[in-house]
């Protein structure tokens, strides 16, 4: 496998420096569908008084009738009844807008890209577009567009089909429950097309999403150079925690000194234990260590004439359970009250120096 091949995942990095510049996964199915049924439910629910309002409009104008031409005012009765037909077309403007919103929110959440909309010269190049026509995105997006006029063709069809002797019975109906019962039939087709773009766009999306996620793959080489980038080369990380582990190794080995007593196991384990009654409200643990620091540690008490304690089960304990810096947890209090208590009976001047009586 040659390492030009886009064969490894998208980084995170890698994705967030795609949804920067507005590449993410998205479907205008989506928007499309939810459009649709959201008007047509606003519309199916909401039609009667959209109705009466309407015609309350058309009353209005024609009740002005006489008047307007008597004074001449066509201009001013067309300019306000479109007016308010404006505003009666307001929410379901608003309704298909929040839709609209909606479904961008769920598909990429919040995403303002300026760069986007930004002119760029190469989409006026005619060999591009030409190019973008016969692409494999354009020939996708033919297809679904015949398969989703087909089917909603289809659907159109057999429910008419299935309702058709509703047509002869509407020649014996009045006028409004003939026009009832188309608009029935009507809702009904609108419904079925709606559910079916519902269904389309989701599997649109699932196609969108790897495509997408197809499109971000990364070669080998450059997920080793983003790491190099953002990470920093593998080797000069490991120096400088190397560097950073000395330095550290360093400084604690210079608390050795100011400790009242080492605690050992004796060969594998070595905690270094200091404590002043007036500044400290427990034990603390100035340096800690295993087999070579360890024995470094001991090595440093043995030239500061430090006592060398051994308890192997609280040397490992101590250990395990407390940080370098960190005071000793109230259930080893005992242990190491006993410790300290065997070190001041050997070394008195150790309750001077830390002013106890």
């Amino acid at each position: 496998m040659s390492g030009g091949e886009r064969t490894e995942q998208p980084t995170p990095r890698r994705k967030e420096d795609a949804r920067k510049k507005g590449q993410v996964a998205r479907s205008v199915e989506v928007s499309s569908a939810l459009i649709l049924l959201c008007t047509f439910l606003f519309l199916k629910f909401c039609a009667p008084w959209l109705c009466m309002q309407a015609l309350a409009i058309i009353q209005q104008m024609f009740s002005r009738a006489g008047q307007v031409w008597a004074e001449g005012a066509v201009n001013q009765l067309a300019v306000s009844g479109a007016m308010a037909f404006a505003l009666l077309a307001l929410p379901v403007l608003g309704i298909a807008f929040l839709a609209s919103v909606v479904a961008n929110m769920a598909q990429v959440g919040f995403l303002f890209t300026p760069s986007v909309v930004q002119p760029k010269l190469e989409r006026i190049n005619p060999i591009e577009g030409v190019k973008r026509i016969f692409s494999r995105k354009a020939v996708v997006e033919l297809i679904k567009a015949i398969t989703k006029v087909g089917i909603a063709g289809y659907i159109a069809y057999a429910t008419i089909r299935s309702d058709f002797e509703l047509f002869p019975a509407l020649i014996e109906m009045s006028l409004p429950d003939a026009v009832s019962a188309l608009a029935n039939l009507a809702c009904t087709i609108v419904l079925r097309i709606g559910v079916f773009l519902l269904a389309l766009a989701a599997a649109d999306y699932a196609f969108q999403y790897m495509e997408h996620q197809k499109s971000l793959r990364m070669t080998k080489q450059e997920v080793k150079e983003e790491f190099r980038q953002y990470e920093g080369d593998p080797q000069q990380k490991g120096k400088r925690k190397e560097i950073q582990r000395k330095i550290s190794m360093q400084r604690m080995m210079q608390q050795v000194p100011q400790a009242d007593v080492v605690v050992t196991n004796p060969t594998h384990y070595a905690v270094a234990l200091k404590y002043e009654i007036d500044k400290d409200t427990a034990p603390v643990v100035l340096a800690k260590g295993v087999d070579e620091v360890a024995q470094r540690i001991k090595k440093i008490a043995k030239e500061n004439e430090i006592i060398i304690y051994e308890d192997p089960l609280l040397a490992q304990t101590l250990y395990k359970t407390v940080e370098i810096g960190g005071v000793i947890p109230e259930h080893l209090y005992e242990a190491v009250a006993n410790v300290l208590s065997f070190v001041y009976r050997l070394r008195p001047e150790y309750v001077k120096q830390r002013g106890m009586r």
